[in-house]
C-alpha cells in the first residue's frame, strides 16, 4: 500500500486517543459546570463536607488543604493530605460536595488498605520513569541495526507498558472511590436523593476521563508494537 512521503499511518491511533480524551474532558467540564450552579440543600462547602465524611469514617489524621486551579482535587496518601481546588473547597454546590466526597473515598481506601490503591501507589515511580524513558529507548532501538537495538526496543516497550498498567490500575481505584462517595453521601444525608442524581452524573463524567486516558495509553502501546514489530521479528 502506498502512503504519502513522511506519513505514518499508525499516527491515526494517537489521534483517536486524543479525540477520546477531548470528548471525555469536555463532558466532564460541562457536567461539572452544570451542577456547580446547583446549591446543595445542606449549604455545606466542599471542605465542610469532607470534614464531616472523614470524621464519620473515623479518620482524624488527614489534613484538608486548598489548592489553586480548577478540578485539581486529589488525595495524597504519602502526606495524608486531601487537597480541594478553588471550585470545590469553599463552594456549596452539589458538584463541589460530590468531588469532595470522592476524594474522601480515596482517604478511606488508604485507611482500609484497599489493594488497588496500594498497587497504584507502588507503580507511580516506575510508571513516571517508564513514560519518560520509553520513547528515547524505542527511537534509539529503531536507529541502530544490531542486537542492541532489540534490547533497546524491548526495554522501551516494557517501560511504556508500565505506564499503561498504571492507567489500567487507576480505573478500579477511581470507580471504587466514587461508589464510596455516593454511599456515604446518601447514608449521611449530606445530599438529598434528587441531589445525589446530579452528583452521580458528575462523578461518572469524571470516571470517564480516566477510562479515556487508559484507552489512549493502550492505543499508543498498540502503535509502538506495530512500529517495532518488524524490527523485533528480524
Amino acid at each position: 500500500m502506498y502512503y504519502p512521503m513522511y506519513f505514518d499511518p499508525t499516527y491515526v491511533l494517537v489521534l483517536i486517543g486524543v479525540v477520546i480524551c477531548m470528548i471525555a474532558s469536555a463532558k466532564m467540564n460541562s457536567t461539572f459546570n452544570k451542577y456547580s450552579r446547583v446549591r446543595s440543600h445542606s449549604g455545606m462547602t466542599g471542605r465542610e463536607a469532607a470534614e464531616t465524611i472523614l470524621r464519620r469514617a473515623g479518620i482524624y489524621d488527614v489534613r484538608i488543604e486548598r489548592i489553586s486551579g480548577n478540578l485539581t482535587d486529589h488525595y495524597d496518601p504519602r502526606g495524608k493530605v486531601l487537597r480541594l481546588s478553588d471550585a470545590t473547597y469553599g463552594q456549596t454546590s452539589v458538584a463541589a460536595v460530590g468531588v469532595a466526597a470522592h476524594e474522601c473515598g480515596h482517604a478511606i481506601q488508604h485507611q482500609v488498605g484497599y489493594a488497588p490503591l496500594q498497587i497504584r501507589g507502588a507503580l507511580v515511580p516506575v510508571a513516571n520513569f517508564g513514560s519518560t524513558i520509553a520513547w528515547p529507548l524505542i527511537l534509539l532501538g529503531l536507529f541502530f541495526n544490531s542486537q542492541m537495538s532489540q534490547v533497546l526496543l524491548n526495554l522501551g516497550i516494557l517501560a511504556f507498558s508500565l505506564a499503561v498498567l498504571f492507567q489500567i490500575v487507576t480505573l478500579p481505584v477511581e470507580f471504587n472511590a466514587s461508589r464510596r462517595a455516593i454511599k456515604i453521601l446518601g447514608e449521611s444525608n449530606l445530599l438529598y436523593p434528587d441531589e445525589l442524581s446530579g452528583t452521580k452524573k458528575v462523578l461518572t463524567a469524571a470516571a470517564l476521563t480516566y477510562v479515556a486516558g487508559a484507552a489512549s495509553a493502550i492505543l499508543q502501546l498498540l502503535r509502538i508494537l506495530i512500529l517495532t514489530g518488524g524490527r523485533r521479528d528480524d
